[in-house]
């Protein structure tokens, strides 16, 4: 099979939201609205849950409170030079913390309250 072939067969989307595991699904939320600029899609139970979901542009994380769960999960989030651009000069009016990290390519890291990482590469010069 050719990769033309397999091409021409796919004809559907796929369709992915990363789950974030969180301790405390309140604080995360205050974290993604209030720093990074996301709004709130849903929030099971009116609002009360411990699951819920945030949307900025195409990017859709599902953010989980349960206890039992510690552990990461890192997300990649593709962006033009503009739109990386005006990110950065939000995240500098809000003081946001951000690392310059390396992933295979430079990437800007920002970590939020439980760990989780979200990866913005960086363009190459």
């Amino acid at each position: 099979m050719t990769a033309s072939t397999v091409t021409e067969r796919i004809t559907h989307r796929w369709y992915a939201r990363p789950v974030f595991f969180v301790s405390d699904v309140q604080a995360a939320l205050r974290f993604y609205l209030d720093q990074l600029g996301f709004e709130k899609r849903w929030h099971e139970a009116d609002g009360k849950g411990t699951v819920c979901q945030v949307n900025r542009g195409e990017c859709e994380i599902i953010l989980c409170e349960d206890a039992a769960r510690r552990d990461r999960g890192r997300l990649f989030v593709s962006l033009t030079r503009e739109g990386l651009d005006e990110f950065r000069r939000e995240l500098a009016e809000r003081s946001v913390p951000t690392q310059k990290a390396w992933w295979g390519y430079d990437v800007i890291r920002i970590v939020d309250p439980n760990g989780n990482e979200l990866l913005f590469p960086l363009p190459s010069e």
